[in-house]
């Protein structure tokens, strides 16, 4: 009887993926609030593959990565608080750009100023207008228009648009996600300055609230949430509020290689998750 040489049987390799499914929040920096009488800054625009309690907006589908390729993230800052003297001012600054691979959110639109930059600036969502001014468009599926008002008007938020009208309006509402494992509020706008004794308080989502009375700053919006800053009370030289910072946060199943990365993200496991929050730009990458 014959006998089958080991050397002659046929193997058959393991298979290993080669890619994998990544969830994915990507949140801009919020734009600035305006200058003295200013509207609220916009909210850095959202991107979110998983919503959360009482979250509303489009959901995006999840990427499908390779693995064995570094893939860079960028956190975009929030944008300075306008500046200057009552009647004349500088609108806030459009905050800047997150960016994880092919998702791009874009900053949020700095808040108007009263004279002749009383517009608000367009972003992932709209700054406010101030004393006449119209507010800045939105992104679509990223954030909404700020408001254009008499006074002051609020920021865009990531799940509404700004109120619009007279007297100082408030911002417009974020949007919940649960990717980091519990439900968040990301991206509401920042509120009008005062005029006459009414302030526009700042969007749910961190939104900084206006200025309260004459010459008081506007407050800032969150850090990390992508927020937008409050507009700074007329009457006087009061900055508006800075935009808060944006975040990226990323997650895969848990099951799956841990991943290596630079720029010290926090990483968690929840509900069957790994979960890498980066409040700061990095890298990251899934090896086989």
């Amino acid at each position: 009887m014959g006998y089958v040489s080991a050397s002659n049987t046929p193997t058959i390799a393991a298979l290993v993926p080669t890619t994998i499914v990544v969830d994915y929040l990507v949140v801009a920096g919020g734009g600035g609030g305006g200058g003295s009488l200013g509207g609220g800054g916009g909210a850095g625009g959202m991107r979110s593959t998983v919503t959360g309690t009482g979250g509303s907006g489009s959901l995006e589908t999840a990427l499908t990565l390779s693995k064995s390729t570094l893939y860079t993230i960028t956190v975009g800052g929030g944008g300075a608080g306008g500046t200057g003297t009552y009647p004349n001012g500088t609108r806030g600054v459009t905050g800047s750009d997150s960016v994880f691979t092919t998702i791009t959110s874009l900053g949020g639109g700095g808040g108007g100023c009263h004279n002749t930059v009383n517009n608000g600036l367009n972003g992932g969502s709209g700054g406010g207008g101030a004393y006449f001014g119209t507010g800045g468009t939105g992104t679509a599926g990223q954030g909404f228009a700020g408001g254009g008002s008499y006074n002051t008007a609020g920021g865009g938020g990531a799940s509404a648009a700004a109120l619009t009208g007279g007297g100082a309006q408030y911002g417009g509402a974020g949007r919940a996600t649960s990717i980091s494992g519990s439900s968040v509020t990301y991206a509401g706008g920042g509120g009008g300055g005062d005029y006459g004794g009414i302030n526009g308080g700042g969007g749910a989502g961190g939104g900084g609230a206006g200025g309260v009375s004459n010459g008081d700053p506007g407050i800032a919006g969150t850090a990390n949430r992508g927020a937008g800053g409050g507009g700074a009370a007329s009457n006087g030289s009061a900055p508006g509020g800075a935009g808060g910072s944006g975040i990226v946060i990323l997650r895969t199943l848990d099951s799956e290689p841990a991943a290596t990365y630079t720029g010290s993200p926090t990483v968690t496991t929840s509900g069957g998750y790994r979960i890498y929050q980066f409040t700061g730009s990095g890298t990251i990458r899934w090896d086989e």
